[in-house]
This record gives C-alpha cells, structure tokens and sequence, in this order.
C-alpha cells in the first residue's frame, strides 16, 4: 500500500520551502517524480525551485515544446520531461526516453499520464491542485522503497 501524504501550501514560498526539504533528503538525486495537476496549477514552478534547490542557475525553460531539458549540477543529471504535447503514449517510446530513464539521475516529468504504460513507476507522484483562495493542495504519494524514503 502506497504511503499518502496532503500538504498546504499557503503560497509559493511554501513550494520552495518544500522544494529546498526535498533536495536534502537522501537518494533524491536518483527518483522519478511524476507532477500532476491542471494547467496552471504550478508543476513548471516546483520543478524550477527543485533546480535552483540543486544549485542550477540562470533561465530555467519548461520543456513544454522541447520535451526534455538536460541539466547538470556537480556531476548530477537531472531531467525535466513535459509530456503535454503528446497525442499517442508510443512517442514516449519513439522518443529514445527508455535508455535516458535507465540511466541514474533525478526525472522530473510533467504530464506523464500522456505517456502511460512506456514510463516507468514513479518513486513519487505530486498531485498538485489550485485552492479557490489560489492556495495549492498538495498530495505526495510514494510508489516505491525510494519514494517511501522521500516520505519518511
């Protein structure tokens, strides 16, 4: 049974406080982190406090038409992946992505429902959804032995 956890974040210093928690916890650098929620909602924004988290500088682009954008920190491969302009999951597969998700480093994916059943099983999922205070409600849910250890 998968371990469940709810946040709030009040604002978006709550995101980069959580972000910064995150990027400390051991085996970080190594998960697959499937974020979803509506447009909007702040997928693009978590990814980007996770990376200056990590000590990634200057523009951080969404890999919205890109699909994926490579980062490297202190020999550390971090991935950013946005799914949203698949139409047909097999483009995951297509893509070449099932050799880059063998390799270790951290995946950040965005919109990975569009690739479902070719992604892997994340180590976490983030559901995140818009409060009508424009608040976010936040649910973590651990998929995995590493994503428990993210959760704990």
């Amino acid at each position: 049974m998968p371990i469940v956890k709810t946040l709030h974040w009040p604002n978006e210093a709550a995101c980069q406080a959580f972000a910064a928690d995150m990027v400390r916890r051991p085996h970080w650098g190594q998960a697959l982190v499937c974020l979803h929620g509506d447009l909007g909602a702040g997928k693009t924004t978590l990814v980007r406090h996770v990376l200056q988290a990590m000590g990634v500088t200057g523009r951080i682009k969404s890999p919205t038409y890109a699909v994926v954008e490579p980062y490297e920190v202190s020999a550390q491969c971090i991935w950013h992946f946005d799914f949203y302009r698949f139409s047909d999951p097999r483009e995951w597969e297509d893509a070449g992505f099932r050799d880059l998700f063998a390799t270790p480093g951290l995946k950040l994916c965005e919109w990975s429902e569009k690739a479902l059943g070719f992604i892997p099983l994340a180590d976490l999922d983030i559901q995140i959804e818009v409060q009508a205070d424009d608040s976010r409600a936040v649910r973590l849910q651990a998929n995995t032995t590493l994503g428990e250890g993210l959760l704990a």
